[in-house]
């Protein structure tokens, strides 16, 4: 997967109209929209098909699945079916459960992102100490695309190492939380933006800023 501008906007509103009004405003910049339980619970699943119809962009949903196999593979599949290009699941429920997402998806001709390590700080007490290990299994069981923080570039830096520079990574925490993008674009190919954008008084203007910080 491939991301204009190396940007991905997360989506985290909850009502239709305002997410639109976001979409319209950033939509010659971007083609990749992360959308999460905010706006998926608050409009029902028809959001994503919804979006995916009006406007052409890859949508990777953000549900970081983390059941037993079974229940993964319910969630997956009509996650997918209703347009998704991808999900993110939790590595840290480990083999047999990451596996039945995976292969869901390649079933359907689609993707998952496994999560390594979050970027909030209270991530540091249980999943900083199993990330690494979570994105070795990664490699382990053949899956090409990750998530790792843009608040941590030392961990970021380290998990790229691991998973190796043919796979993708995207990277949460930029903007808001602390990361800056063009840090995190030196380890990860996609940068994850949100509350700086969606919550900005002018959205483009916001992505532009950011877009030409990178140069």
């Amino acid at each position: 997967m491939k991301f204009k501008n190396n940007i991905i906007l997360a989506l985290d509103v909850q009502e239709k109209k305002e997410a639109y009004s976001i979409i319209d405003q950033i939509i010659d910049y971007l083609d990749t929209i992360k959308i999460g339980y905010p706006l998926t619970l608050a409009e029902g699943p028809t959001i994503i098909t919804d979006i995916k119809k009006e406007y052409d962009v890859q949508i990777i949903c953000d549900f970081k699945v983390a059941d037993i196999d079974a229940t993964n593979e319910k969630i997956v599949r009509t996650t997918l079916n209703r347009g998704a290009d991808s999900i993110i699941v939790h590595g840290f429920t480990g083999e047999d459960s990451v596996l039945a997402c995976k292969d869901t998806a390649e079933e359907l001709g689609k993707e998952i992102f496994l999560l390594t390590e979050m970027s909030h700080p209270g991530a540091d007490r249980f999943l900083k100490p199993v990330s690494l290990e979570i994105a070795k299994m990664g490699v382990e069981l053949g899956i090409t695309n990750y998530v790792a923080p843009a608040t941590k570039l030392d961990r970021l830096k380290k998990i790229r190492e691991i998973v190796g520079k043919n796979s993708t990574i995207i990277s949460p925490g930029v903007g808001v939380q602390g990361g800056k993008a063009k840090d995190t674009l030196q380890y990860a190919d996609g940068a994850i933006i949100g509350r700086s954008i969606y919550n900005s008084k002018s959205p483009q203007d916001t992505l532009e800023s950011i877009i030409n910080s990178l140069k």
